[in-house]
């Protein structure tokens, strides 16, 4: 009888870890985005001093932020940090160079200081590497925040219309650091094989492993869909780098991705003008479908 009962339990505990795994590895998308963590960049930001300090943070095995491997040689690839200016905007891309003559960007923080002592900011996901630009800010978890009457959030697959909460990041010391009078703009000074003598690559890790790692990160950061820093991808967007060997290499996956998304748009005209609405229903990994709903005014 002990001896069944040990059977049984193993049984079960082997069927259950199997089905865990399962579950976390139907939640990937085949796409490279499954394996760079928007949440745990921005954290790492957060916590770092400077930008060349936020450079270190990411290229750290320990972080959980990054377990790329876009070249494919079984070693991680080293994020770069560039810092683009324009005033009171700051863009931050984070880029990997793929081979000697291509370059990828990853993703972008974009910064701006709004006010004496306030200021926003948002990462970006590039959508050759999430499959579409996806968005990720603090959370109203943080102590430092704002209203922001009329903006909309959309957290995880749901959809939620309410009063904004911005997170005011002026304390974070990366920011302070960036608008300080005495700040020479980053720009990363490693390229192609060309990377700081403290870095060690470490071989990627399986979603299956990756994708629980990124879950600490999550509940202070939120997924949105209204750009807060409007000038960033007006002047971001003309110097954005590609690389042809990803865009190919994962296109399949990126139409496919792509294609589980249908779009409706309409416009209802209300007492203040025209309203439009856009309703996004997603097709899920398991065939689970969710209606994500945008509202813009027109004033």
């Amino acid at each position: 009888m002990n001896l069944f009962r040990k059977l049984l339990i193993c049984s079960l505990a082997t069927g259950f870890t199997f089905t865990a795994a399962s579950a976390q590895d139907t939640d990937s998308t085949g796409l490279p985005g499954d394996q760079f963590s928007l949440s745990a960049a921005l954290d790492l930001f957060r916590k770092a001093s400077s930008p060349e300090d936020f450079e270190k943070l990411l290229n750290t095995e320990g972080n959980d932020a990054n377990n790329l491997d876009l070249n494919e040689d079984g070693q991680t690839d080293y994020v770069k940090v560039i810092d683009k200016k324009d005033g009171d905007v700051h863009v931050f891309v984070l880029q990997v160079a793929v081979s000697e003559t291509e370059d990828q960007d990853i993703a972008v923080i974009e910064v701006e200081k709004t006010g004496e002592s306030t200021a926003v900011l948002q990462i970006v996901g590039d959508e050759d590497i999430y499959g579409e630009e996806t968005i990720v800010e603090p959370s109203e978890g943080e102590s430092t925040s704002f209203l922001n009457t009329g903006s909309r959030y959309q957290h995880g697959p749901s959809f939620t219309e309410s009063d904004g909460i911005l997170v005011n990041v002026w304390l974070w010391p990366s920011v302070r650091y960036v608008y300080a009078p005495a700040y020479v703009v980053w720009h990363s000074p490693f390229r192609w094989r060309a990377h700081p003598v403290w870095w060690k690559p470490w071989r990627p890790v399986s979603h299956v492993v990756f994708y629980p790692r990124r879950g600490v990160y999550r509940p202070r950061y939120a997924v949105v869909t209204t750009r807060r820093v409007v000038r960033a991808r007006a002047f971001y967007r003309p110097a954005r780098v590609t690389s042809v060997t990803v865009v190919h290499r994962n296109q399949a996956n990126v139409v496919r991705y792509r294609s589980n998304r249908s779009v409706q748009r309409t416009t209802v005209t209300g007492p203040n003008g025209h309203v439009k609405k856009t309703t996004t229903t997603v097709t899920g990994p398991r065939g689970n479908k969710v209606k994500k709903t945008k509202v813009r005014r027109n004033r």
